[in-house]
């Protein structure tokens, strides 16, 4: 098959790290994978540094008929068989640009985000069929119209081989010039709001009382650092808090950590929790939307009530004081994820809704 990928986004996430897996496990496979993106993309950066083709076109609007049009010629000259949309504005324009042709690909909107939709058109005419993250997405598209026969739930999931504790060195203490014993609580994701970095920072001096020599590590970039760096200075945690931007190492900051923390407000899944777990690590997040699928209350890590600093911080000092209990839940963690997450099963699934959609053609 040849699979075109269109995401409209300029940043680098969840979404976007979902998507360039799977252009891997396609190509793994014999497949053909394309990416069609605006210029400056950091997807598209990435993906043109793993050899894949790379059509760029700014994408001003969900109506930018000049997109559309440029669109339409990149499929006409490379004929995939399925186009797979991401976002919003890249759905609209591709959608539109593939029903132009007349060897019509069959499309695939995927469904990354845990917000109400803005537009059934999207979902309910645009598309051949949608791809939600997680159960909790389907289940809203369905309350919000979209019948359930036209969703299929693929799982994001991630590349295991790279998750290896004995080949990954974890170095990011001798880098931030920590003594060896120190305790590493840290997150990994895009800096805006609804991760919930402002309530970890709230959580912080809590856990500094009880653990005086433990230190924080956020990882990842977005347009919250200013904020979040400013919340440091003014909570006087610029010792013990540490911004380390966005890592292309985010194995080697994982390996590190005694425990992953993101008290996120919406999660469609929680692919940062996933990445995690495969790490051995214990989770704490937060008990909203598609973050129950993948931590195990109490058996792979522990879910916190979302906004909720106090709770946090008892949470991360309940696991920081009882290390055994936290190695457990680490590997249970690892054995979980392993099972239900993996690349290999993600690739799997999409590739079977394209085949019967290409079927149905």
């Amino acid at each position: 098959m040849i699979v075109l990928h269109t995401e409209s986004s300029l940043g680098w996430g969840g979404q976007e790290n979902r998507t360039f897996n799977e252009m891997l496990g396609l190509r793994e496979r014999g497949h053909t994978a394309l990416l069609a993106c605006p210029p400056g993309a950091r997807l598209g950066a990435r993906a043109r540094e793993a050899g894949f083709t790379v059509f760029e076109t700014p994408m001003r609007s969900a109506v930018d008929l000049p997109a559309m049009l440029r669109l339409r010629r990149f499929m006409a000259e490379q004929r995939p068989d399925v186009v797979n949309t991401h976002s919003s504005r890249d759905t609209q324009l591709a959608g539109m640009a593939a029903r132009l042709l007349a060897r019509r690909p069959r499309l695939v909107r995927t469904r990354h985000l845990a917000l109400p939709i803005t537009s059934k058109f999207t979902y309910r005419v645009l598309p051949d069929h949608v791809v939600t993250v997680s159960r909790h997405v389907e289940n809203a598209l369905v309350r919000a119209g979209v019948p359930r026969e036209h969703i299929t739930t693929v799982h994001t999931g991630i590349d295991f081989s790279r998750y290896d504790r004995a080949l990954v060195k974890g170095d990011l203490r001798e880098a931030l010039g920590l003594p060896a014993d120190t305790l590493l609580i840290g997150t990994v994701a895009i800096l805006r709001r609804k991760k919930g970095h402002a309530e970890l920072l709230e959580a912080v001096p809590a856990v500094l009382e009880r653990f005086p020599d433990a230190h924080f590590v956020f990882a990842g970039d977005g347009p919250q650092h200013a904020n979040i760096e400013r919340r440091i200075a003014a909570l006087q945690l610029s010792e013990h808090v540490h911004l380390l931007g966005l890592r292309r190492d985010v194995v080697n900051v994982l390996a590190s950590l005694d425990l992953f923390v993101l008290p996120t407000h919406q999660e469609a899944l929680g692919t940062a929790f996933v990445e995690a777990g495969a790490m051995g690590l214990a989770c704490i997040g937060t008990n909203v939307d598609g973050v129950p699928e993948v931590i195990n209350d109490g058996e792979t890590g522990l879910l916190v009530p979302v906004h909720d600093p106090a709770a946090l911080a008892q949470a991360i000092i309940a696991l920081l004081a009882d290390p055994a209990r936290r190695r457990a839940m680490g590997e249970a963690a690892s054995r979980h994820v392993r099972q239900k997450f993996s690349r290999e099963a993600m690739v799997g699934g999409m590739v079977a809704v394209y085949e019967r959609l290409l079927g149905q053609r």
